[in-house]
């Protein structure tokens, strides 16, 4: 038998019902302990510090806080696992820049998922083969970075006068971002806008 501890993680997934299930196939698997479960994506930084797993498997869309946001706050503490869905492969290129080691469509088998968390766990990458196929025929983000924080805050709601105190911009400003966010993705309003960036993962 193995003397070798055992794969300590976290599982942060927001639909309750698909996180206990993971949780439970996980638990089958030798060598893995799901250690912490999180549903919301405030709760990952504190469940990290908390419990120190060495993986965290995250939801890329939890509420709350992105799933990359948390990415970037705890990837000095634990290897990473991206949960995402298909269709947006230009999330990938995001997750790695944020020191993201694996990164698997939702719709992975437990046994990927085991692998995934075994392989950057180790050190290494794990990357589902048809989101890295998809994300090397989809073009970069026409946006740019405040583009993108101003579409961002638009999609949850944040009115010009919102947007302009969170990127310490003038009111003008930030209507011209979004304005031009809207341009550069053919879109009527910054609804479509908000809609056609997350679908490529931009956003």
């Amino acid at each position: 038998m193995s003397t070798e501890s055992p794969i300590r993680v976290l599982l942060a997934v927001d639909e309750q019902q698909t996180r206990r299930v993971l949780a439970a196939l996980l638990s089958l698997e030798q060598g893995i302990q799901v250690v912490a479960e999180a549903g919301h994506g405030d709760d990952i930084v504190h469940a990290v510090r908390r419990h120190r797993p060495d993986v965290a498997v995250i939801d890329a869309e939890p509420p709350g806080s992105d799933g990359l946001s948390a990415a970037v706050r705890i990837g000095g503490h634990c290897s990473i696992v991206v949960l995402t869905s298909f269709g947006r492969p230009g999330y990938l290129r995001r997750a790695m820049a944020a020191g993201v080691g694996g990164f698997l469509g939702k719709d992975a088998s437990a046994d990927e998922l085991a692998a995934a968390i075994r392989k950057v766990a180790a050190g290494g990458r794990y990357l589902d083969t048809e989101l890295a196929v998809a994300s090397m025929t989809t073009g970069d983000s026409p946006l740019t970075d405040r583009e993108r924080d101003a579409l961002r805050l638009a999609g949850v709601g944040a009115t010009i006068t919102k947007i302009a105190i969170e990127l310490h911009v003038s009111e003008t400003i930030a209507r011209g971002l979004v304005s031009s966010a809207m341009t550069k993705l053919n879109a009527a309003g910054h609804h479509e806008a908000v809609h056609t960036a997350r679908r490529q993962g931009w956003l």
